[in-house]
């Protein structure tokens, strides 16, 4: 049977008929479905990890005891997990493990554009980057076949449009693998230096009996079109360039981008009057064809930064600009923004207002930096907010006019340690938790903190308050961030405070079933001063009525949250 299926969906399916047993990752767009469509097979156990690098942990542990195993990110996900990745290249594996990567080319929802084929490089892991849904499921069972061959872990490197694409895929029955035997084996496994530095001599030679295996395997394949043009690609490039030059080129695919053959690439170039190298990102690609002598097109033509597309390739390969449309008219620019009703908006307002450098961190909240609340002055990555508002406390003389923001899933995922640190060495510092009772970046993903499993069964909750206080936070203070003035005091007192503390701002995301949802609010045009007070909160319910210059309330938007009804001074906004 066919079936239409998303690559992230396609790579779960792969993972439940190759013999998969142990899911454990952290969610992060564009990566996050993989594990959720996992969850829905029952042959497959499968969890949110508190972060990246505890999640690739628990998929090592799982390999060692025997079971084939996965562990799904972002590409920044990676920098997290990058510890126990390295050092599993030089254990290697017990039975078969697999770690996906989805890179987000255009920063579609990230902080940076890096590209993780340099991890698979450095890191000495083979890689395989699919193009299709069909490549999705297929190549996580080479991936498996490869990992247990050659006992190595294994990368497959998606991207945005890989993951989040549609293309047919024929299903097949699930394949199990019995356990295999666990034996006691220190030398394999205890990453002493004794042990590792014979080690690195095997992990040299796994990478270049893969690299001849890269040679003949069949996720590398040519397409002959003709001598004048040859095209060296992979993944999502490979698609563009088909579908810009068709049958005016030919094509080396390469489905296997770490290690990266040799002999292959070489005879393709030697076959072919020009070649080009379409990859997104860096050239890794055109830097091993030129480290090897190869004369080959690359980074001259097409960009180090964004994305690449297919009129993009045919405008650089074959010289033809691309046609414009004049019946698709231009788009209004609609910026993200916090929902109607956002729980964080009375925190960031109430920052806003007392004008304090706030340090924040990678969440929904992060819209929180955005015009009209202007609220959030850094953000760099998950749990930068604690530990770099202790730097930046230590540094300015302990400056009572900075606050560090953190969602309640970063917070658990990397914003604990930095918080041990401002109590272990006292700096002044407000830390405010943002607990809207779910991870709400990625889609709704429960977390530690919400006592819900990813196969929904219910489970200990972390308590934050005790969390807080274990580690040596005396001061813990709990308000609801939509009673701005409790905020303000609360605020107030604790940037006054002379010891580290942490406020928590507890209201569930509105998006989520335990929200409460309440009848849209309306004003009065005649009491409306045109003030636009209520503006100052950034809500998306609220516009401003361009003839009468009045503040007029969208229902289809509102859901009664009631903030903008505390800013007005003069009544004229209220219940329906």
């Amino acid at each position: 049977m066919k079936k239409l299926l998303l690559g992230n969906e396609a790579v779960a399916r792969g993972l439940y008929e190759y013999g998969c047993r142990v899911v454990s990752s952290y969610p992060g767009t564009p990566s996050t479905e993989i594990t959720e469509f996992a969850a829905t097979y029952p042959e497959i156990y499968a969890e949110w990890a508190p972060n990246e690098k505890v999640a690739v942990e628990t998929a090592i542990g799982a390999s060692f005891g025997g079971a084939r195993s996965f562990s799904a990110m972002k590409h920044v996900g990676l920098n997290v997990a990058a510890d126990p990745v390295f050092t599993a290249s030089y254990t290697g594996v017990n039975a078969g493990l697999v770690i996906a990567v989805a890179d987000d080319p255009g920063m579609h929802s990230s902080q940076n554009e890096q590209d993780s084929r340099n991890h698979a490089v450095s890191s000495k892991i083979p890689m395989l980057e699919p193009s299709d849904s069909t490549e999705c499921r297929d190549f996580v069972g080479i991936a498996y076949e490869i990992s247990e061959k050659f006992d190595t872990p294994v990368f497959i490197r998606l991207c945005t449009r890989i993951a989040h694409s549609q293309s047919l895929v024929e299903l097949g029955s699930r394949e199990e693998y019995d356990l295999k035997p666990v034996e006691k084996n220190p030398r394999k496994y205890v990453m002493t230096p004794a042990n590792a530095i014979p080690k690195h001599v095997i992990v040299e030679n796994r990478i270049a009996a893969i690299r001849e295996w890269a040679e003949t395997c069949s996720v590398n394949t040519v397409e002959e079109n003709g001598t004048d043009i040859g095209v060296i690609a992979s993944g999502t490039c490979y698609q563009y360039a088909k579908e810009a030059l068709a049958e005016k080129a030919s094509y080396l695919k390469l489905g296997m981008v770490n290690p990266l053959p040799v002999s292959l690439i070489t005879d393709f170039c030697k076959k072919h009057k020009k070649v080009y190298v379409v990859e997104e990102l860096d050239p890794v690609i055109e830097n091993h064809c030129k480290a090897h002598g190869l004369d080959v097109v690359g980074k001259e033509l097409f960009p180090l930064c964004g994305e690449i597309t297919a009129t993009m390739v045919k405008e650089k390969i074959l010289g033809k600009a691309p046609e414009k449309s004049a019946s698709i008219p231009d788009l209004p620019v609609r910026p993200p923004v916090m929902c109607s009703g956002c729980p964080h908006r009375g925190m960031f307002y109430v920052l806003k207002k007392l004008g304090v450098f706030v340090n924040g961190d990678i969440g929904c909240y992060t819209l929180g930096g955005a015009a009209p609340l202007n609220a959030i002055d850094t953000t760099v990555c998950m749990g930068f907010s604690v530990s770099g508002l202790h730097g930046f406390l230590k540094a300015n003389g302990e400056s009572k006019k900075s606050v560090a923001v953190i969602g309640d899933s970063t917070f658990v995922h990397s914003g604990i340690t930095g918080l041990i640190n401002m109590a272990y060495n006292r700096s002044n510092g407000t830390v405010i938790v943002l607990d809207n009772s779910i991870t709400g970046m990625t889609g709704h993903q429960q977390n530690p903190a919400t006592g819900i499993t990813l196969k929904g069964d219910m489970t200990t909750a972390v308590d934050l308050e005790a969390l807080c206080k274990a580690v040596g936070i005396r001061r813990v203070r709990v308000v609801d961030p939509q009673e701005i003035d409790e905020v303000e005091k609360v605020v107030r007192e604790e940037l006054e405070a002379d010891e580290p503390s942490v406020i928590i701002a507890r209201r569930p995301c509105i998006m989520i079933k335990k929200a409460v949802i309440r009848p849209p609010y309306k004003i009065d045009s005649e009491k409306c001063r045109k003030c636009k007070m209520c503006m100052k909160i950034g809500c998306p319910s609220l516009s401003v009525d361009p003839e009468k210059g009045t503040v007029r309330v969208d229902d289809t938007l509102c859901v009664g949250c009631g903030l903008c009804k505390k800013l007005c001074k003069f009544g004229a906004i209220s219940e329906n």
